[in-house]
């Protein structure tokens, strides 16, 4: 495997009264809306906190930060790529009361709990997203700490 092809991302779990937020995008080697979590890659000068709160920002407009994480998943993508992704785990007690995508591949917000994802018309991204909301629902939370940050 080419070092050009291994992807490092996050992923924002935020869930909001028993309700995940996930966004809905065009899936560009499909060409169809898909629904994912807040996600994206990690730049080259990033730490992964930082990463992930920054992704969370720009397609959401939300401004929170993690309180702990679900671990790494992998995917083996139909475009030849592999990708390693990190979960975070968000918990926000309140929301504001105004947000919205900053970029502009999100093209809309949705609330949605298990039962509803389920039933969706729109297909999710991947496996990952699915696997991230039943490790979320298993209890998993790993505490940032075990994250060490950059030396």
């Amino acid at each position: 495997m080419s070092r050009d092809t291994l992807h490092l991302t996050v992923a924002a779990i935020v869930c909001y009264q028993q309700r995940f937020l996930l966004v809905e995008e065009i899936d560009k080697l499909t060409g169809k809306r898909v629904l994912n979590q807040p996600a994206g890659h990690v730049e080259p000068d990033e730490d992964l906190l930082t990463a992930v709160a920054r992704e969370l920002q720009e397609e959401t407009g939300l401004q929170l930060q993690p309180c702990a994480w679900l671990g790494l998943s992998q995917l083996q993508a139909a475009n030849g790529h592999r990708y390693v992704r990190i979960n975070f785990v968000f918990e926000p007690q309140a929301l504001p009361h105004f947000y919205a995508p900053q970029d502009s591949d999100i093209l809309a917000l949705h609330w949605l709990d298990s039962a509803q994802i389920a039933k969706s018309t729109l297909p999710l991204r991947s496996q990952l997203v699915s696997d991230a909301i039943a490790l979320y629902q298993q209890g998993i939370r790993l505490p940032l700490k075990l994250i060490q940050p950059p030396r």
